[in-house]
């Protein structure tokens, strides 16, 4: 097909889903999915990279197009001294179903370096993504972007006019969670646990899963409070632990005002709290957590001392003993809050069929086994969200 047969139609918050907010770069488009007031109150490096990389968010347009081009300007992270993470992908729906994967081209390469804490951007071109062969009818399409590479959307293209698809009918499911939730090492952005617990559960997926950063922060509340949402749930603890971020005498009232915050903005809408998967380095092991680069790939080590529990350091234990409780006791005037201990979704049995590769974070077949579960038991009969 020529080049003169491709329609150009501008990127625009009624083609997006999943972001919450856009900046207009000199390239193009940045979703955010953080605002930026709550942006402005963290200056968190780790943060700034973790919001700013799309993770469910999606393209989505109704067309008879058989051919797509997606011009992306991505910033893609790697780690000084392993080797380079492979390449983000993005998923094509055709009416929700998968039709396509492919792997970006060009950008910019973020090399950080963990043992200075420093990070040197080095500048890369624009790359295209381009699927082919769709179907020639009208059709409602998503271009899922990648979870782990920040992605600026500079043009989009096609061999027919596209149209923006008005919200449907499916509830809205606003997640929030650490870098599990993000999406880690799933395969795709489709096949990350939420991603794919979201479309067994037929709603609408808003995944503040921010890696790293699932740290109780009064903005990331505020957020949750002022989006629009019909279901809510909030994965807490690992970040608190390997951060070493906090005491228990502090835990406890911050996972109190976070839950309020929410409740400002939703007062009855089902909200579940989710405990921490098993992670047998910081079960019983407070943090904070190191990056162990020895081996030549990356591996994760909990460096506190167990006997510190008693001065009110966090573990995974303690945190899911204190979660189940706070439900508990709040549940008692609050009939739509509820909980679910994290290591049913992944546990002992789990751990030694498919244990973390770097000790801390699941891998693609994980990811797989734990959409599934939540989908089971949080959208299932009997469920929060059923």
């Amino acid at each position: 097909m020529s080049r003169t047969s491709w329609i150009t139609t501008p990127v625009t918050a009624g083609l997006l889903r999943g972001a919450l907010e856009l900046e207009r770069t000199e390239h193009g488009l940045l979703p955010h999915r953080l605002p930026a007031r709550a942006r402005a109150q963290c200056g968190d490096g780790q943060l700034a990279m973790a919001e700013a990389q799309p993770s469910g968010v999606r393209l989505v347009f109704r067309t008879r197009a058989t051919a797509v081009e997606l011009d992306t300007l991505r910033t893609r992270p790697t780690y000084r001294g392993i080797p380079p993470r492979a390449d983000g992908v993005y998923d094509l729906l055709v009416d929700g179903r998968l039709a396509g994967r492919a792997t970006g081209t060009g950008g910019n390469l973020l090399v950080l370096d963990m043992a200075t804490g420093t990070a040197e951007t080095q500048p890369g071109p624009v790359g295209t993504i381009r699927f082919s062969g769709l179907p020639e009818r009208v059709k409602d399409v998503e271009i899922w972007l990648p979870y782990n590479e920040i992605t600026e959307l500079v043009a989009l293209r096609s061999n027919a006019p596209v149209e923006a698809v008005p919200p449907g009918g499916r509830r809205v499911w606003v997640h929030h969670g650490s870098s599990i939730s993000h999406g880690s090492n799933a395969a795709s952005p489709t096949t990350t646990w939420a991603a794919l617990a979201a479309s067994l559960g037929g709603v609408d997926l808003v995944n503040l899963g921010l890696g790293g950063s699932a740290l109780l922060d009064p903005f990331t509340a505020r957020t949750i409070r002022d989006t629009p949402a019909d279901l809510v749930s909030v994965k807490l603890g690992i970040n608190l632990v390997n951060a070493d971020l906090m005491r228990l005498r502090a835990f406890t009232p911050a996972v109190h005002g976070f839950l309020d915050t929410i409740r400002e903005g939703h007062p009855s809408t089902p909200l579940l709290v989710v405990s921490p998967l098993l992670c047998p380095i910081h079960e019983d092991t407070p943090g904070p957590g190191a990056a162990d680069l020895s081996t030549g790939t990356l591996q994760f080590r909990a460096t506190g001392d167990p006997a510190e529990r008693a001065a009110g350091k966090l573990t995974l234990r303690v945190i899911r003993e204190e979660l189940a409780r706070i439900v508990e006791q709040r549940a008692a005037d609050d009939p739509n809050l509820h909980h679910l201990d994290g290591r049913v979704l992944y546990g002992e049995a789990d751990f030694a069929e498919l244990p973390l590769p770097d000790g801390l974070h699941p891998d693609a077949a994980t990811h797989q086994r734990i959409g599934e579960r939540f989908a089971k038991l949080a959208f299932g009969a009997g469920g929060a969200f059923a």
